[in-house]
C-alpha cells in the first residue's frame, strides 16, 4: 500500500480511501529565500558573491531572461563539464513547484530534469494525486550534472542558490515541494536531514516579490527506488500535498 501501489502504468485515484496522516497538518515557522542555512555557514566565502548576484538577479523579470542568463553562467564550473544546462520542464503557471538537487546521466543528456528511472517514479508519484507534468513545474537546485553524479559541493549549491531563489520568485507556485534532503535543508535554512524535514509543512519566503508560499519536502525518488520501505510515508506526503493544494484552491490563495 502506498506509492508502490501507484506504480502500476494507470494511475489510480485513492484519495477517497485512505485520510492523510494528522501530523502533516502543522506548519513549522516561515523560511526565509535568503536565510542562513547549514550550507551557507559552512561556505561564508562565497557569501558576499551570493548576495551580489542575488541583488544583480532581481532585475531578471522573466522565465526566458532568467535561462538564458543560466544558460550563460560562468561562476559555476559544472557548466562546462555537463553537456547540457537543465533549467526547467513543466507548466510555469502551475500552482505547485517541485525544486529537486541536481540532474543525473539522462537528465544531462536531455536537457529535461527528471527523465531517468527516478522521473519515472516521480510521473508515477504525481499521476497517484491526479498531477502530471501539465499541472506542476519541475526544476533543481542545481541546473548541471555534477561529474560522477556525486553530491554537489558547499560552494555549486553557493553559487546557483540565487538563481534558484529568483527562479522561485519568478514562478510563485501555491505550493512548494523540496525534493530530498539538499534541495530541502539548503532551501529551508534547516539542519536536519530528509526524513526529519518530511511530513510538516513550511512557509518559505521569496524576495521581489515577497510571497511567503506553503512549502514541504519530500523523499528523492531515487532515494525510494534504493529504500522502498518508506514509500508508505511518501504516500503520506502527496496526499497532504493534495489535501493542502485543495484548501488553497477552495480559499483563492
Amino acid at each position: 500500500m502506498g506509492v508502490d501501489e501507484g506504480l502500476s502504468d494507470d494511475a489510480i485515484n485513492r484519495l477517497a480511501r485512505m485520510p492523510a496522516t494528522s501530523d502533516l497538518g502543522a506548519v513549522s515557522p516561515s523560511v526565509r529565500g535568503n536565510s542562513q542555512s547549514p550550507v551557507r555557514e559552512e561556505s561564508e566565502r562565497q557569501g558576499s558573491e551570493s548576495s551580489k548576484h542575488g541583488d544583480e538577479f532581481e532585475n531578471v523579470r522573466t522565465l526566458g531572461q532568467l535561462k538564458e542568463v543560466v544558460e550563460n553562467f560562468e561562476p559555476c564550473g559544472l557548466r562546462r563539464t555537463a553537456t547540457k544546462t537543465v533549467f526547467a520542464d513543466g507548466n510555469p503557471k502551475a500552482d505547485v513547484m517541485l525544486v529537486g538537487e541536481a540532474p543525473g546521466a539522462d537528465e544531462d543528456r536531455s536537457g529535461l530534469p527528471f527523465v531517468g528511472a527516478a522521473g519515472q517514479l516521480l510521473d508515477r508519484m504525481l499521476a497517484a494525486i491526479e498531477l502530471d507534468r501539465t499541472s506542476v513545474y519541475i526544476t533543481n537546485l542545481l541546473f548541471w550534472r555534477p561529474p560522477g553524479n556525486r553530491n554537489p559541493t558547499n560552494e555549486e549549491i553557493q553559487q546557483c542558490l540565487p538563481l534558484v531563489e529568483r527562479h522561485i520568485a519568478l514562478i510563485q507556485p501555491r505550493i512548494l515541494v523540496l525534493v530530498g534532503g539538499i534541495s530541502a535543508k539548503t532551501l529551508l535554512g534547516r539542519s536536519e536531514g530528509i526524513t526529519r524535514l518530511r511530513g510538516h509543512w513550511y512557509e518559505y519566503e521569496s524576495a521581489a516579490p515577497k510571497v511567503s508560499i506553503a512549502t514541504t519536502c519530500i523523499f528523492h525518488p531515487a532515494f525510494l527506488l534504493r529504500q522502498p520501505q518508506n514509500k508508505r510515508a511518501a504516500w503520506n506526503d502527496l496526499l497532504s500535498i493534495r489535501e493542502r493544494l485543495n484548501q488553497l484552491r477552495e480559499i483563492g490563495q
